[in-house]
């Protein structure tokens, strides 16, 4: 074997095993980088993998508002969300997107989507970006907060919020209480489209506030038939039956308030005593900090306006 043969032989070796290292280094980099970058989320469905600090967000759920309160971005929201007034604002420049547009998410790149448990595709959104889901009404409209908080790396922030929140709406509670009396009762009603709806204590609204939160009385009426089940359908000529000395009623925009030009309707106390408070009904269903905020802001100036 010729002189040179040999170390040309012995320094491949060296350039080889060096490549390998290094590649492996590399990977093992990229590998400890990944891990570091997201964490287990613990699911309904079971364990996520996730962004700690996701920047692109898909929204097929209602639960918008607790994203933007907490301050993350939005690329995508479903048409709920992004056709309520309230978000106006906020989603200016956020696109409309839906489950059964897979394409158009795709083309935002999202790191994360959020969606309802009732969501169509799941598979296939779990394809494009790690996927939780949420059953509606599973959690009260705090603890489902403090839960997106966890999963979008501000648990903290959204306890804050919450706690701050409940200490709000308490103290607002206990001015009312001593301007309306603590036996006065208080309904919540909403004209939609054609149809009449009087609601319990969890079924949006600002129904969560009011009863949840500031302990107002519901007329026993509305106890036996919307507790239960969160809402119960009225026709015109029994609301006197369902309203309380206040009334609160949600009005969406292309509803019939026909029933408003009856005497049944005129001829209820809360009417008569001008205690009817009218509230925009297009985006009251939603039960986030954003929506919250602005129905207790509402309640606020209604009740202790007089």
């Amino acid at each position: 074997m010729k002189k040179w043969i040999l170390p040309f032989m012995l320094l491949s070796l060296l350039l080889i095993s060096a490549c390998s290292s290094t590649s492996s280094t590399e990977k093992e980099n990229d590998t400890k980088k990944e891990e570091s970058e997201t964490f287990t989320y613990e699911s309904e469905t079971g364990p996520v993998e996730v962004p700690k600090d996701p920047q692109r967000v898909v929204m097929l759920s209602g639960f918008t508002g607790n994203v933007i309160e907490l301050d993350v971005n939005l690329v995508g929201v479903d048409v709920w969300s992004k056709t309520n007034p309230t978000f106006e604002k906020e989603l200016k420049d956020v696109a409309e997107v839906s489950e059964d547009n897979l394409e158009q998410i795709i083309e935002l790149e999202p790191d994360l989507i959020i969606a309802l448990s009732t969501v169509k595709n799941i598979d296939k959104l779990n394809e494009i970006a790690p996927t939780v889901t949420y059953t509606w009404g599973k959690l009260d409209y705090l603890e489902q907060h403090i839960e997106i908080g966890k999963l979008l790396g501000k648990e903290e922030e959204a306890k804050a919020w919450v706690d701050d929140f409940q200490k709000r709406v308490t103290e607002a509670g206990d001015e009312i209480k001593a301007k309306i009396g603590e036996d006065a009762t208080v309904s919540v009603i909403e004209a939609y489209d054609k149809n009449l709806y009087v609601y319990g204590d969890n079924w949006a609204r600002g129904t969560e506030i009011l009863y949840q939160g500031m302990k107002l009385k519901m007329p026993e009426k509305v106890k036996e038939m919307a507790l239960k089940d969160g809402y119960y359908a009225l026709s015109t000529e029994v609301i006197p039956d369902y309203a309380g000395d206040y009334v609160i009623l949600s009005k969406y925009a292309e509803a019939d308030t026909s029933f408003q030009e009856t005497e049944t309707y005129k001829n209820i106390p809360a009417v008569k005593n001008g205690r009817v408070y009218e509230m925009e009904g297009n985006g009251a269903s939603f039960s986030d900090p954003v929506t919250l905020e602005k129905h207790l802001a509402f309640f606020k100036e209604s009740f202790l306006a007089e």
